[in-house]
C-alpha cells in the first residue's frame, strides 16, 4: 500500500535514489584536475558524462531493489524504500529500470563511443554486484569501491585527459575508504542479524573493516602527498598545493571519526548531514582549483 500523501511518480523518484547522484559529480574530477572544465564542449561532455551515469546508476538501483525486495523489508531502513514498502509495484520498476539504463547508454554513445564502453563496464559490474558479487566478501567491497573509481575515470574518457596514476591511486584509495566505513556502518545497525540480512556481512569483523579503511586512508593520503609535491615542483608562485593538502588530510581525518561513530552506512547522508566535513571540502576545492587555473 502506497504511503499516505504520496504520488506514485513522487513515489518512482525517489526508488531511483535522487541521493545517490551526488556520487556522479565524479566524472567532473578529471577534467577539473587537468584544468579544462571551463572550456564549453568539455563542460557538455563533462554534463552528459554526469546525466548518463544518473540514469544507467538509477536504472540499476530499481533492478536491484525488485530483486532484494524481500531482504529490504527485512532490514530496519531500507524496508522503508519505495518498492519494499509497495510504493511502486515491482513490475512497473523494472520497466522502468530498463528504460533508464537503455536511455543512460544511448546519452553514453553521445558522448563518444570510449566513454560507452566504460558506462558499460560500471553497468556489468553493478549488475554482477546485485546477482552474485554482494555475496563474496572482500570482492563486495572491491565491486563498490569500484563503481567510484569508473565514474572518475569516465569523466577523463568522456571529454578526454590524460588520467595519472596518482589520480588513480588516490580514487581506488578513497573509494576502499568509504565503503570499508559503509559496511562498517551496516555492521552496527545490523547488529546480530547482519548475516540474515546480508550473508557476507556476517564474516566481516568490525576490526577488519577499521583495518580497511586504516590501510586505505593511509595511502589515499599520502598519494595525494605525492602527487600535489610533483605538482609543486613543476611551478612557482604561491604553494596551492601543497596547501590543499591541509583541507584533504582533515576531512579525511573527519570523515574517520564520522565512521567510528557508526555514521557510515550512507555516505551521502554523511557528508549532506556533517557541516564540518562540507566546509573542509569547500576549503579543498577552493585551495585546489587555485592551484589548477591560478598556479600556472
Amino acid at each position: 500500500m502506497r504511503t499516505a500523501g504520496q504520488s506514485l511518480p513522487v513515489s518512482l523518484l525517489r526508488a531511483a535514489r535522487p541521493k545517490q547522484w551526488m556520487k556522479n559529480v565524479l566524472v567532473a574530477a578529471a577534467p577539473g584536475a587537468a584544468g579544462v572544465l571551463g572550456q564549453r564542449r568539455v563542460l557538455e561532455h563533462t554534463a552528459l558524462a554526469f546525466v548518463a551515469f544518473c540514469l544507467v546508476a538509477s536504472g540499476t538501483y530499481l533492478l536491484n531493489d525488485v530483486r532484494d525486495i524481500e531482504s529490504d523489508r527485512r532490514h530496519p531502513t531500507k524496508q522503508r524504500r519505495p518498492i519494499a514498502a509497495g510504493d511502486v509495484p515491482e513490475g512497473l520498476a523494472i520497466v522502468v529500470g530498463i528504460i533508464a539504463i537503455a536511455a543512460g547508454l544511448a546519452v553514453g554513445v553521445a558522448v563518444n563511443w570510449k566513454f560507452s564502453v566504460v558506462l558499460g563496464v560500471y553497468m556489468a559490474i553493478t549488475v554482477a554486484y546485485t546477482v552474485w558479487l554482494k555475496h563474496v566478501t572482500v570482492v563486495d567491497i572491491a565491486a563498490v569501491a569500484s563503481g567510484y573509481v569508473i565514474r572518475a575515470v569516465a569523466g577523463g574518457v568522456a571529454v578526454p585527459v590524460p588520467i595519472s596514476e596518482w589520480f588513480l591511486i588516490v580514487a581506488a584509495a578513497g573509494s576502499l575508504f568509504m565503503v570499508a566505513g559503509k559496511r562498517h556502518g551496516e555492521h552496527l545497525d545490523l547488529g546480530d542479524e547482519r548475516a540474515e540480512i546480508r550473508p557476507s556481512l556476517g564474516d566481516y569483523p568490525l576490526s577488519y573493516l577499521r583495518y580497511i579503511w586504516m590501510i586505505s586512508s593511509a595511502v589515499a593520503i599520502m598519494g595525494y602527498c605525492l602527487w600535489a609535491f610533483e605538482q609543486a615542483a613543476q611551478r612557482t608562485g604561491f604553494p596551492w598545493y601543497q596547501l590543499s593538502i591541509v583541507p584533504f588530510v582533515l576531512a579525511l581525518l573527519r570523515y574517520a571519526l564520522l565512521l567510528e561513530g557508526g555514521h557510515g552506512s550512507a555516505p551521502e547522508d554523511l557528508v549532506l548531514g556533517d557541516r564540518t566535513l562540507q566546509v573542509l571540502g569547500v576549503i579543498w576545492v577552493g585551495v585546489f582549483a587555485g592551484g589548477v587555473y591560478l598556479g600556472r
